[in-house]
């Protein structure tokens, strides 16, 4: 493979991913604003942003702290919004997993729901890449989003309550998550673990500390998981059958 493959690759992960930063823009400038109307300075905003650099995780904890939540609670809430990325480096090991130990724990750093989609639609494509090439891919489809973000929280610091209400920048946070959760939804066990999670979290919105957030996420995963172990008897008795 030639380096000019692996550029090829990269670029066309920054062209994928040049869609998200409608959404990213918007998305951290909400942060910002958020974080300046919770106390915080432009440079703690974007500490924020740098040491997590996750967005629904950010969101979560600042909420959480502005409710003056014990902080117990805010690490845990936070680390189970994040717990797919887990699941997400668990999904991208098979093609990512020979790549030299920095570029790894890089990859792990800028993993979030808009690099993961991307990455793994192109990556089930494209069977043929390298792992340098599809390395390159990933970290292509960072390359614009995660600047964005870091610019839109600065932003978002310094303009604070500036910002009208009706603009409505919160828009942005559901969208973001239907358009890349739609694509996905390729088994009916992943439609079956969306509903579920979908519809404990209605009655579970009503507990404290976001609380219903972590049921809903453990529920539609179970219910994932056991609809794919039926699905898996259903089409095993029918091959014994036939």
């Amino acid at each position: 493979m030639t380096i000019s493959t692996a550029k090829s690759a990269f670029w066309k992960g920054c062209r994928d991913s040049a869609p998200f930063v409608l959404v990213s823009g918007p998305f951290g400038l909400l942060f910002g604003v958020l974080a300046a109307e919770a106390g915080l300075n432009v440079a703690e905003a974007l500490s924020f942003s740098l040491a997590v650099f996750a967005g629904s995780a950010q969101f979560t904890a600042l909420q959480l702290m502005q409710e003056h939540t014990p902080t117990l609670i805010v690490l845990i809430s936070a680390l189970a919004v994040n717990l797919r990325v887990a699941m997400y480096s668990a999904s991208l090991t098979p093609y990512l997993g020979d790549a030299p130990l920095w570029q790894r724990a890089c990859a792990a750093y800028v993993t979030v729901d808009q690099s993961y989609a991307l990455s793994m639609i192109e990556f089930e494509r494209r069977q043929d890449w390298t792992t340098r090439e599809r390395m390159a891919y990933f970290f292509g489809t960072n390359s614009l989003v995660a600047p964005a973000w870091m610019i839109a929280t600065v932003t978002g610091a310094l303009v604070g309550a500036s910002i009208p209400d009706s603009l409505g920048l919160d828009f942005v946070l559901p969208i973001a998550f239907l358009s890349m959760i739609g694509p996905m939804l390729r088994t009916p066990a992943h439609v079956v673990a969306c509903f579920v999670a979908c519809a404990v979290s209605l009655p579970a919105a009503l507990m404290p500390y976001n609380l219903g957030l972590i049921i809903a996420g453990l529920a539609g995963m179970m219910a994932g998981a056991q609809a794919e172990l039926w699905f898996a008897r259903r089409d095993a008795k029918a091959e014994t059958r036939g």
